[in-house]
Formats: structure tokens, C-alpha cells, sequence
């Protein structure tokens, strides 16, 4: 999953690969310098939509969503597995 420190981390690459300062993705995308400073420094808090629609389609980027990992198994469905493994090999 995504975090919000990621997500600035790779704003950050992107801004930098295509040679734009802060201040010229700013300008770009409609927003403060000071938000994509602490996007990009993972302080931005909550940052809307909005935004950070503005500033991917500035840099010519785009959310996808995806399902997401299997999670892992709790403790408690392990041992309830393994109960009912060794269940089944009484049984034989």
C-alpha cells in the first residue's frame, strides 16, 4: 500500500527526472510550493484529492487501482488450521 510518504517520494523522483524545480511544478499544477515541500518531505497530513490529482496530471502520472494483497494469516487461523489438520489425521 501506498503511503502518503511514498506517494511524495515518488512525486519527488518524477519532479526531479523531468528537470522541474518546486516552485515550477507548483506554477504547473495550481498549487502552493509549500504543499509539494511537504508532500515531498511526508508532512503534508491530509493533503484532498483534488491535489494530488493536480499534481500527478502535472507530471503526467495517474492512480490505479488495484486488489489488494491476500492478507496474512491471523494466529488464531493458524491454530484452528493446524486443529483441524490433526483432526483429519486421527481419523486415518
Amino acid at each position: 500500500m501506498l503511503t502518503l510518504v511514498g506517494l511524495g517520494s515518488e512525486i519527488a523522483g518524477r519532479r526531479k527526472s523531468l528537470g522541474l524545480s518546486q516552485v515550477a511544478l507548483a506554477r504547473k499544477a495550481g498549487v502552493s510550493r509549500a504543499t509539494i515541500a511537504a508532500l515531498e518531505r511526508g508532512r503534508a497530513g491530509e493533503l484532498g484529492f483534488a491535489k494530488v490529482g493536480k499534481l500527478l496530471a502535472a507530471l503526467d502520472l495517474e492512480l490505479q487501482l488495484r486488489e489488494a494483497r491476500p492478507r496474512r494469516p491471523t494466529l488464531d487461523e493458524l491454530l484452528r488450521e493446524d486443529r483441524d489438520d490433526q483432526g483429519l489425521d486421527r481419523r486415518l
